[in-house]
């Protein structure tokens, strides 16, 4: 179904001279689509004499800037980065004036996929008809006093911290969002709003929304209010497709296919061999018979068929393929079909990507003990673009290895499975996993510091220096054929205990410049190690003329904080020794 909206605005001065409310709406631009659509109100105050200004900026800001940032964000994610920007921008240019002079409030709705997120601050309003019902989803921020309700106690611009009132939720056909300053919703009450909204639900007009506006505004005119009056209302009409919602809802319904043979045909699509199988996902690559085009289709284990949580989390993989493959990081990934590329429907649940001759660099690796020096540089400067751009979508890989690095007969390296990565809306039992290869996990997921006396510290979660620390294993491991911390088995924990050897002590060839970067990349300390994928870049691609210097070594009791206690027992077992020989064997 197309996502369609009626969307309707009136704003009028109504008794004073200037109007200092403001709203917008803005649609997505073809392509951008799954980023949904946003409108916004605001009210800006006039004591300072610049309220109109402030609410165009914010109002402005706020539905242009959105479409800028990463469709992998959240919504709210997204809302909050651009409010907090445009707070802490109008909160800077009030502190040189006196008295301040620009303040605003701010409502906002997003309509995304089948959801949808509001963002608001002050008292304009936002009200939901649906089924009949007239429910009002914002709160007022003012003084809780008759006579004070005038007084606000939050509103962007006023403090360089806001806080800013967040609400998602489902969205149906046939909602009606409607979004008021408090010239109109203060000159009318909640009864008379849903009465009139009720009387033009049976006049037929709620369909028309900019019917609505214009009568919400005339009945405030008409009840006397003495403020701006602005009225905003939004009419969904249809549903955008392909949100993660749905991807859940696709999977839970579909069956899980069977095990493969080769031979066997799906969806006009021939089994050619299996290619991977751990326990829980397998992998086949097939051919379509009309084409012969080669693709690779990923599903589910038989076994894990009826765990609704594995669905939920090869949705989310689905889901977040989509969303790169539409961003600037798609060059650096595996292609995946939104629908069948011979225009059938799905007749189980699996996931389609392109197949792509080649190996992985662990199938190298299998085949010759080391890389190169240039060879292991190119690797690293490949994946982090690739690496950097994730981040900047706020997505975690969390399984970086040469295994998951695909070499193509094209010449394109390209970063494979997205099973386990974070985006911010994977489900919560892909976020408490535990994820990665417990041999390119960082210190701290398994809870080592090192902090002199630091005792148990909790396990931290991934982020985007985990990614990095796991691209440094993967540079040790092509440079020396070893992993810095030794093969960590499934069952087992990371040891820390010391730091890594230089890569050049296990290869010769390996350059200094470049043993400094894969030191400082699998630092134990999360300190010492790079914070972001373009500094591991530049570091990577200035190599020896401009080197980086050696990370400083850890000292034995941060390498090991039980070492007093080790040398406390070593002197005391060897003063008992001395004891006894003394009483045994000397003269009295």
């Amino acid at each position: 179904m197309a996502f369609e909206i009626d969307i309707g605005f009136v704003s009028l001065a109504g008794r004073k001279h200037t109007n200092e409310d403001f709203c917008a709406a803005m649609l997505p631009e073809p392509g951008q689509e799954a980023m949904g659509s946003i409108v916004a109100i605001a009210d800006g105050v006039s004591t300072g004499g610049m309220g109109r200004e402030a609410a165009q900026t914010t109002v402005t800001s706020l539905v242009s800037d959105y479409y800028g940032t990463p469709e992998t964000w959240d919504t709210t994610v997204a809302l909050d980065r651009i409010i907090g920007a445009q707070n802490a921008w109008l909160a800077g240019v009030n502190r040189r004036r006196h008295p301040v002079l620009g303040l605003t409030t701010l409502t906002a709705v997003v309509l995304r996929g089948q959801s949808y997120a509001l963002a608001h601050v002050g008292d304009t309003r936002a009200y939901l008809l649906r089924g009949g019902f007239l429910s009002q989803l914002t709160t007022d921020h003012v003084v809780d006093h008759p006579d004070l309700r005038h007084q606000l106690l939050r509103c962007v611009g006023a403090e360089g911290t806001l806080v800013v009132d967040y609400l998602q939720g489902d969205l149906l056909v046939g909602d009606v969002f409607i979004l008021l300053t408090d010239g109109v919703h203060n000159a009318l009450g909640n009864k008379q709003i849903a009465a009139l909204v009720a009387t033009q639900k049976a006049a037929e007009l709620s369909a028309d929304a900019q019917t609505l506006c214009q009568q919400l505004v005339d009945a405030a005119l008409a009840a006397g209010t003495h403020d701006n009056a602005t009225a905003l209302v939004v009419r969904v009409q249809g549903l955008l497709d392909a949100s993660l919602r749905d991807e859940n809802r696709h999977a839970q319904v579909l069956p899980i296919p069977a095990r493969f043979k080769v031979g066997d045909v799906v969806d006009d699509m021939a089994i050619t061999a299996p290619v991977a199988d751990n326990g829980i996902n397998v992998l086949y690559q097939l051919r379509d018979v009309g084409s012969q085009k080669l693709y690779a289709l990923k599903t589910l284990h038989p076994a894990r068929a009826h765990d609704p949580e594995e669905r939920a989390m090869l949705a989310h993989e689905a889901w977040l393929a989509k969303r790169v493959q539409s961003s600037s990081a798609a060059p650096y990934f595996v292609n995946i079909y939104d629908k069948l590329p011979n225009g059938l429907s799905p007749s189980a649940f699996y996931l389609l990507y392109d197949w792509h001759a080649g190996e992985t660099l662990q199938q190298q690796l299998d085949a010759r003990l080391r890389f190169t020096a240039p060879q292991a540089v190119n690797v690293a400067v490949q994946v982090a673009k690739a690496l950097g751009k994730l981040h900047r979508q706020n997505v975690m890989h969390r399984d970086i290895k040469p295994a998951n690095l695909h070499q193509g007969e094209d010449g394109v390296l390209r970063v494979l499975d997205l099973g386990v990565a974070l985006s911010g809306r994977e489900p919560e039992a892909l976020r408490t996993l535990h994820a990665g290869t417990p041999s390119y996990i960082n210190p701290e997921q398994w809870g080592f510091s090192t902090r002199v006396n630091s005792g148990d510290v909790a396990p931290e979660l991934p982020d985007a220096q985990s990614d990095l620390f796991a691209l440094g294993v993967t540079m040790y491991q092509l440079l020396t054929g070893k992993l810095p911390y030794g093969d960590v088995l499934p069952y087992q924990v990371g040891r820390y205990y010391r730091d890594a050897v230089a890569p050049s002590r296990h290869n010769p060839e390996v350059p200094i410049w470049l043993d400094n970067v894969v030191l400082k990349a699998v630092a134990r300390d999360k300190k010492q190690r790079f914070e972001t994928a373009e500094e591991l870049l530049l570091a990577l691609e200035r190599g020896a003329s401009r080197p980086l210097s050696a990370p400083g070594t850890n000292a034995l009791m941060q390498r090991d904080d039980t070492v007093l206690w080790k040398l406390a027992l070593s002197v005391s077992v060897l003063f008992n020794l001395l004891l006894v020989y003394w009483l045994l064997y000397l003269p009295r």
